[in-house]
């Protein structure tokens, strides 16, 4: 079962976590393999709250590339693994890897022992790390699973950036907007509305969307935060709803292409590891599907993998999903023709990649003028309304 603990380490530091022991001695005995005392445990439903700090991508990276480097040296699995425990700051991690060591010295191969922790090695891990065992190439297999990992964060920081930017220039811009309706407009209606004459409807349209924002102010800053938690959480109970999302993600204007080719390229990088490990195709399709991070793209592989065990081509079967761009069609035609389709994935994937880089350069360069334009209209709007009457007051009397 799962136990939380608290321990103590040889520096005197508390170290906290979870670990997987048959009872609170069998506990104490793991922990001290880690060089811990412990001091307290107690099992982990009662403390839910205090989940431990999840393992990213550079401690995957880390441990692959220590792996790689320690098994072309010639040094065994094991010592590799004790080593890398010994030396991760990641207390969890060294918690997993520590596990790793009792169920291999247990028996279990390597491949076995990392499916036991599906939330940190995914499918994808474990099928090259098996496939590698099988054909003697394991470094290899941990040498391109590291640089997979390194470019996959690259993938992600490049969605991160494409999407926080233009939400922060979005609340400078709101949040201007806001200020000037609740604020600065209900101040000016009084003085506008003594002039004692017909107000424009630039003016009359000011003053009702300041009206709006001062009542219900509340409510339409409290719809957008409401939305963004709630649809998430439907969607995780509605698969319709979540490929809906995940569609409109893929065709949303601006945004959408440049995430269709990280998705794309994230797809193209997976499958030709699956595919040049020596994976079966059909196997390879049904991993990519787990773990390609979009449900449109992952409905449209299943079709895909449906065609190909009916005897479709592999080719064909890309071709009759409009989802995939002619260049992923073209490079699987090619591959399946020379045996090549792992090559054909890897070309896919960097032209994907670059293009991606480019279009957000080209996104980032265009939100700023524009945001800027929209700011100066909404201003020279504001201005205009609350000025025209002032203006039309001082033409009559002159």
């Amino acid at each position: 079962m799962q136990f939380r603990y608290r321990a103590v380490d040889a520096g005197g530091r508390i170290r906290q976590g979870v670990m997987e022991a048959a009872n609170a001695a069998d506990l104490e005995l793991r922990l001290k393999r880690l060089a811990l005392s412990l001091i307290r445990a107690w099992p982990a439903r009662e403390a839910h709250l205090l989940a431990p700090r999840r393992i990213g991508r550079r401690e995957l990276v880390t441990f692959c590339f220590h792996l790689e480097q320690l098994s072309r040296a010639g040094i065994p699995l094991i010592e590799g693994l004790t080593d890398l425990r010994d030396s991760s700051e990641h207390p969890r991690f060294r918690v997993v890897v520590a596990q790793l060591i009792e169920d291999i010295e247990g028996g279990k191969l390597f491949s076995q022992a990392l499916a036991m922790h599906p939330r940190v090695f995914n499918s994808l891990f474990v099928n090259l790390v098996r496939a590698g065992e099988a054909s003697g190439t394991l470094a290899v297999v941990l040498g391109q699973l590291a640089e997979s990992l390194k470019w996959q964060d690259e993938l992600v920081a490049q969605v991160r950036k494409i999407l926080a930017y233009p939400v922060f220039v979005g609340v400078v811009v709101l949040s201007v907007t806001a200020f000037l309706l609740s604020y600065l407009v209900p101040q000016m209606v009084e003085f506008m509305r003594s002039m004692n004459q017909t107000l424009s409807l630039n003016t009359r349209l000011l003053i009702a969307a300041s009206q709006v924002v001062v009542d219900f102010g509340w409510l339409l800053l409290l719809a957008p935060i409401a939305l963004v938690l709630i649809v998430p959480a439907w969607a995780k109970r509605n698969a319709a709803l979540a490929l809906w999302l995940d569609t409109f993600k893929l065709r949303a204007p601006f945004i959408g292409p440049t995430l269709k080719k990280l998705s794309l390229a994230r797809f193209a990088d997976q499958f030709g590891l699956l595919y040049a490990a020596g994976i079966p195709i059909l196997d390879a399709l049904a991993i990519c599907e787990g773990i390609v991070g979009n449900r449109a793209i992952a409905a449209a592989l299943a079709r895909i993998r449906g065609m190909i065990r009916e005897g479709g081509g592999i080719a064909a079967s890309f071709e009759r999903e409009q989802l995939f761009p002619p260049l992923v069609q073209r490079m699987v035609k090619i591959g399946e023709q020379t045996g090549g389709i792992d090559t054909g994935m890897r070309n896919v994937a960097y032209f994907f990649h670059r293009d991606a880089r480019e279009s957000i350069a080209r996104i980032q360069g265009l939100i700023e003028p524009t945001m800027t334009v929209v700011l100066g209209l909404l201003l020279l709007w504001v201005m205009s309304a609350v000025l025209g009457p002032v203006f039309d007051t001082v033409g009559r009397l002159r």
